[in-house]
C-alpha cells in the first residue's frame, strides 16, 4: 500500500498482447490498449506497457449517508457510513442516475485526495460503521478499494460495495471475498436489455451474484431500477424473482427503485409508485421474503416484515427507522423468527441525514 498519494498505481489483471498493446482483464470488455490509451472505464490505462489505475487516492467527494441509502436494509440498520466514489464506469447505461460521476471524462472531477488511513480516521471520528464504495462502480478502482478495505478491517470497521457486478472471475474473487456487504445493481433480467442499454452481459452479473451468495460471507442485497416499458413487465419481473428464489435464496433482499428521466433517457416518464408496488407483490408471490420499493415515499414498501407471522419488524420512512421489533438475536419479538441480515441489539439513529465532510481535515 502506498504511503502517500500517487497518480498512477500498477494493477494485476492484465497481460501483454504484443510490443504495442496490453489487454485489461478486469472486466469482460477486455480493452486492448496502446501506450497512453485509456480503457472504456476511463480510469485504467496503458502506461509503461502495463495497466495502471489513474485514480488511486482520488475521489469525487466524501459524504456520510445512512446505510439504507446504499440500499442495504438488513446490514446494521440505522447506522451511518462514510461513502465515496471516483470517476468513470465500465458500463454505458443510458439511464444512469449518477452520470455526472460515473460518465465523467474530466479528471478534475476527482478533486479530493485521501489515503486509506485518512478514510478510516474520518469514519472513526464520525462514528461510522465503515466505508461504502459507491456513486460509481468500485470494481474499476478495486486496487484503491482493496487498500481501503485492509485499513478498515485493521480497525474493525466494515466495507460495503455498491456495484453492477460486471467483472471477470479472478478479480471478482479478490474483490468480493473481502467485502462485508454489497448491493448489486441487476439492471434487468434480459440479455438484450444489457446489450442495448448498458454495453454489458446479464450472464456476467448473474455469475457475480452466484459467487457472492454461495462462495463468500459478504451480505448481499440486490437493486433493480424499474424503467417504464423497458424492464418492468410482469413476465420479466416474475423470471427475475424466480431466479433469485431458486438460484440464490428467498432471504436475499430485492429493492425495486424508481427511475427518473436522466442522462440519455430523458424522454421516458418517471416510474409510478404503482409499478414499484406491483413488482413488490410479484416478488412476494414468487416466495421472496424481503422485497422493497425505493426512490419513492412508501412506508409500507420500505419496511421489513416478518416472513413467518407478517408482523412489522423494522418500520421505515425513507431512510429513517420508525419501528424496531427485533430482539438482540435478530429475532421477531412476536414469533421468534430469525430475520436474515446483520443486526445489533438496537438500531442506529442516523436517520435521513446526508453530511458532506472535508477529508483534508484527517
Amino acid at each position: 500500500m502506498p504511503g502517500a498519494l500517487t497518480a498512477n498505481y500498477p494493477t494485476k489483471f492484465w497481460h501483454s498482447l504484443d510490443k504495442e498493446k496490453v489487454q485489461c482483464d478486469l472486466c469482460p470488455h477486455f480493452c486492448k490498449l496502446k501506450e497512453g490509451q485509456r480503457g472504456l472505464c476511463y480510469i485504467r490505462a496503458n502506461f509503461d506497457h502495463q495497466i495502471q489505475l489513474l485514480s488511486w487516492g482520488r475521489s469525487s467527494g466524501f459524504c456520510i449517508d445512512p446505510i439504507e441509502k446504499k440500499p442495504l436494509n438488513h446490514f446494521y440498520p440505522g447506522q451511518p457510513i462514510l461513502s465515496f466514489g471516483t470517476a468513470g464506469c465500465n458500463l454505458t447505461c443510458k439511464f444512469c442516475q449518477n452520470w455526472d460521476m460515473s460518465k465523467s471524462r474530466q479528471m478534475d472531477t476527482l478533486s479530493d485526495n485521501a489515503t486509506p488511513q485518512q478514510l478510516v480516521e474520518a469514519a472513526i471520528q464520525h462514528n461510522c460503521i465503515g466505508l461504502a464504495f459507491t456513486y460509481n462502480d468500485p470494481v474499476i478502482f478495486m486496487e484503491y478499494a482493496l487498500d481501503a478495505i485492509s485499513a478498515c478491517h485493521e480497525e474493525k470497521l466494515k466495507a460495503v460495495a455498491v456495484s453492477a457486478g460486471f467483472i471477470n472471475p479472478a478479480p471478482r474473487e479478490q474483490f468480493f471475498s473481502v467485502m462485508d456487504a454489497c448491493n448489486i445493481d441487476l439492471k434487468a433480467f434480459s440479455e438484450q436489455f444489457y446489450r442495448k442499454n448498458c454495453s454489458g452481459h446479464l450472464s456476467t452479473v448473474l455469475d457475480t451474484l452466484l459467487y457472492i451468495h454461495h462462495e463468500t460471507n459478504c451480505w448481499l442485497e440486490i437493486t433493480t431500477l424499474l424503467i417504464p416499458g423497458l424492464n418492468d413487465s410482469d413476465s420479466e419481473l416474475e423470471k427475475l424473482c424466480n431466479w433469485i428464489y431458486s438460484e440464490l435464496s428467498a432471504d436475499v433482499p430485492i429493492h425495486f427503485t424508481a427511475f427518473h428521466p436522466d442522462y440519455k433517457m430523458r424522454d421516458l416518464p418517471k416510474t409510478p409508485l404503482s409499478t414499484l408496488s406491483k413488482a413488490r407483490e410479484i416478488a412476494l408471490k414468487q416466495g421472496l421474503n424481503y422485497p422493497y420499493t425505493g426512490n419513492a415515499f412508501d412506508p409500507q414498501g420500505n419496511s421489513t416484515f416478518c416472513p413467518e407471522c407478517k408482523s412489522l419488524l423494522i418500520g421505515r420512512n425513507w431512510y429513517e427507522i420508525t419501528a424496531w421489533n427485533l430482539d438482540k438475536k435478530g429475532q421477531c419479538k412476536n414469533c421468534g423468527y430469525t430475520a436474515a441480515g446483520v443486526y445489533t441489539e438496537n438500531p442506529g439513529d442516523w436517520g435521513r441525514k446526508r453530511e458532506l465532510i472535508n477529508i483534508r481535515e484527517y
